[in-house]
């Protein structure tokens, strides 16, 4: 080992070594000031949460900016931040895809479902398909695939949060790592209730703020490093990662077998077609007036996140350039603590302004994480209290008081599972995670929401076989993926009980749920109402009648 890679890892000792740090105090006040400025926002905002529109949709009083800023706060999440970063440290070329297939599904998002989804809908992705399909069955189908979808998701947020907290106050003890996310899921638990949306949005408006500012600092000090000149610092990432000009090119993680290969296109099929079937990112298109502003929030929202993922360039490549591979790995195998790791080498290991720059950033990535999973749990609280509490159990007969304890009772209940599998997860690439979930929601709930909006004919029958089969098709295959079992990297390292070979069950889940709402319309005895189609079309494209 080179003396080198033993100064940064005596320095990361110092940085996490026990109360002897020097730097400890710094790195938990900018922590302890963001959660009380975030609990500070939820608190105000909560006192002015005073019906269910509020609560579930801010009272659709944001802008469309406001949204736009919102929506990319609750889109980059921790596998943009952390995962990528990690991802490209590792990979090279086959980790910026996570860049690109992130930004792209954008315009998926925009040009199918943003305008018709704010002009159908009401508080939940429930709410479109009850409109004209029998309301008890779909409902159900929609709550359980949104709480499905957002507990993959939170996997990734929870997972991040473990390994961050642990670089930085040096806890090496898996009891600690579990304690660690507990705390953001006690946190995300108060956010919910407390805040609601309104709460939830101000915070991802703040922290979207703050990573952006934090990924332009890093990405300037990344750059000045190599004097402004892109071609030099991917020539040193290349030559530092020990892969050579390989890791500037296609392969080094997809297309070294077939297997890879087609666990590459199944991964970008996942990616580009998850971001519209996402629930936390479906729910945000309700906070505003109207589909004129949903259209424009997008907009915001692309040149937002299109600017940061152009920005996880400087970060990938700078931590490879910058800090090798085997100090990533040994920090965390699955390469999350590449971020954080560059921000302490590019203000000096052992320096005081690398622990500054370290404890900044680190505390941006929490600010990144609490915002994400306050939206995540909102999404599928609000699905269970709106789509299975009022509408199946209660029959439309709960007061809206009674509908948001519901949803408050369930956010504790979500927050809890979320503990119990982020513990589980915490060794494995958050942007792999995430991937898992854009394939879960684009089997679900994708092809659901097209059918619905677009197709004539489709039935009941057709959007609960849709929902039912491409969800227990893509849980099922993860569960017997690599990703749970077989692998160093795996959920359960030590056993193996994979059979399926892909990492991402995009490539099959997402067809079989097209195909089974496809099938399960035409086998169906029941008659469309077409009355209903018609009013749905004309609200969808037009807005008339939207709440």
């Amino acid at each position: 080992m080179s003396p080198a890679i033993n100064q940064v890892q005596l320095a990361q000792a110092h940085l996490a070594a026990g109360e002897a740090s020097e730097h400890r105090p710094l790195i938990i006040s900018l922590f302890a000031v963001f959660v009380v400025a975030t609990l500070v926002i939820t608190v105000w905002a909560g006192r002015q949460t005073k019906d269910a529109s509020d609560f579930y949709a801010g009272g659709r009083s944001f802008s469309a900016f406001q949204n736009g800023l919102a929506v990319s706060g609750d889109y980059m999440s921790a596998a943009s931040f952390l995962g990528i970063a990690g991802a490209i440290a590792l990979f090279g070329y086959d980790g910026f895809l996570y860049s690109i297939g992130f930004l792209v599904a954008w315009l998926v998002a925009l040009l199918l479902v943003a305008e018709p989804l704010r002009n159908s809908g009401r508080y939940t992705m429930g709410d479109v398909l009850a409109y004209r399909m029998r309301q008890r069955p779909v409902r159900t189908a929609a709550g359980t695939s949104t709480i499905v979808v957002s507990i993959f998701y939170l996997l990734a947020q929870m997972a991040g949060a473990g390994v961050l907290v642990s670089l930085l106050l040096g806890i090496t003890s898996d009891a600690g790592k579990v304690g660690i996310v507990a705390l953001v899921g006690v946190l995300m638990i108060v956010y919910v209730t407390i805040g609601g949306m309104k709460g939830t949005t101000w915070v991802q408006m703040v922290k979207a703020v703050l990573l952006i500012g934090g990924t332009l600092l890093i990405t300037f000090l990344v750059l000045l490093k190599f004097d402004f000149n892109v071609s030099d610092l991917l020539g040193s990432a290349a030559k530092n990662s020990g892969q050579g000009s390989a890791f500037l090119e296609p392969g080094l993680k997809y297309g070294l077998t077939t297997t890879s290969s087609i666990d590459f296109i199944s991964l970008g099929i996942a990616l580009v077609l998850g971001t519209a079937g996402l629930p936390h990112i479906l729910i945000r298109f309700y906070t505003v007036p109207n589909a004129k502003a949903a259209r424009k929030s997008v907009n915001w929202a692309i040149g937002i996140i299109g600017g940061f993922y152009l920005m996880t360039i400087a970060l990938g490549f700078g931590a490879a350039a910058l800090i090798s591979k085997q100090e990533i790995v040994e920090s965390n195998p699955a390469g999350n603590t590449a971020a954080p790791l560059l921000a302490l080498h590019l203000g000096g290991v052992d320096s005081a302004w690398g622990a500054i720059l370290l404890a900044t950033i680190s505390a941006v990535a929490f600010a990144t994480i609490l915002a994400v999973v306050a939206g995540l749990t909102l999404a599928s609280s609000s699905s269970f209290a709106h789509d299975i509490y009022a509408n199946v159990i209660r029959k439309g007969k709960a007061t809206e008081k009674e509908e948001i304890n519901a949803a408050r009772y369930a956010t504790i209940g979500i927050g809890v599972v979320s503990i119990g599998l982020g513990a589980l997860a915490r060794d494995l690439n958050v942007a792999g995670l995430v991937a898992l979930a854009f394939a879960v929601a684009a089997s679900a709930n994708l092809p659901t929401i097209l059918y619905s909006l677009f197709w004539k004919r489709f039935t009941t029958q057709g959007a609960l076989w849709s929902i039912y089969g491409g969800l227990a098709t893509a849980v099922g295959l993860v569960l017997f993926s690599p990703v749970v079992s077989g692998k160093a990297t795996s959920m359960f390292p030590d056993v193996d009980f994979h059979w399926f070979p892909l990492e991402n069950p995009g490539i099959i889940s997402i067809p079989v749920g097209f195909l089974l709402g496809f099938l399960g319309t035409l086998l169906s005895k029941e008659e469309p109402d077409a009355g209903k189609y018609a009013e749905l079309e004309v609200r969808s494209l037009t807005g008339t009648g939207a709440h």
